[in-house]
């Protein structure tokens, strides 16, 4: 894996940090992109180098078009490749019909599925043979146990059946198209004791919160040249959400 180079978008706390962690470990150059906070991307991208990985944090909004369009130029150009791009920002709103705003679909949608969209086909036109487009969805594109979060999941969906059609148009150079969807993972913005945890513990089968490391572990081997023959299809790590 030496000089190859992967993006992380999303990549300054949570999920996306173990995965930006993940990835230098596995010997990949790591570029991540953040939202506001300046300080958490500097801390990913010290760890970063610490593990002897060259790293980079571009500030973007994954909801905005011109973002999404000129982001992966930035790391070609700092990097002068791109092997791996992991689409993990994301936006998650609760709420019914009564409480949804207008804009609330739309910066959704953005983020979830049109920004996604647009980086994912930019990194196909430069990807050479062995890359690697991963999608972050969400067990909840394939299961809604609970009220008021169907946009987020109306989104999440949408990103299974994009890989699948982006897999069979970037097939034949050689690059893999998927989507990873985590179940509850204990974060700073979905913790473990939060206050519907424990009605997401009663439709798992195994009746705990997962790890960062088990989603950033299972990204690790999609990238991975030992799954190369995997693709357009989407791979739970849920604790049996969707069972």
């Amino acid at each position: 894996m030496t000089n190859r180079v992967a993006l992380v978008t999303g990549g300054s706390r949570g999920i996306g940090r173990a995965i930006a962690e993940r990835l230098a470990k596995d010997g990949f150059d790591v570029a991540i992109t953040y939202a506001r906070n300046a300080e958490a991307a500097k801390s990913v991208t010290d760890t970063v180098e610490k593990l002897g990985r060259r790293a980079l944090a571009i500030q973007s909004d994954s909801g905005k078009v011109e973002d999404n369009t000129a982001l992966i130029g930035k790391v070609v150009k700092h990097f002068g490749r791109l092997d791996t791009l992991v689409c993990n920002a994301g936006a998650y709103p609760y709420g019914g019909p009564d409480t949804l705003k207008l804009e609330d679909i739309i910066r959704t949608l953005d983020l979830n599925l049109r920004g996604v969209m647009i980086e994912a086909i930019e990194a196909a036109k430069i990807m050479t043979k062995g890359g690697r487009i991963i999608l972050i969805g969400s067990a909840f594109g394939e299961r809604v146990p609970l009220p008021g979060i169907s946009v987020y999941a109306a989104t999440k969906a949408g990103l299974v059946g994009f890989a699948k059609g982006l897999a069979r148009d970037v097939g034949p150079k050689g690059i893999t198209v998927n989507v990873i969807q985590p179940g509850p993972i204990d974060t700073e913005l979905n913790p473990a004791d939060g206050a519907a945890s424990e009605s997401l513990r009663a439709v798992l089968a195994i009746p705990a919160y997962g790890k960062v490391t088990d989603v950033a572990d299972l990204v690790g081997f999609v990238a991975s040249e030992e799954a190369s023959y995997i693709t357009g299809t989407a791979l739970s790590v849920d604790g049996g959400l969707t069972a």
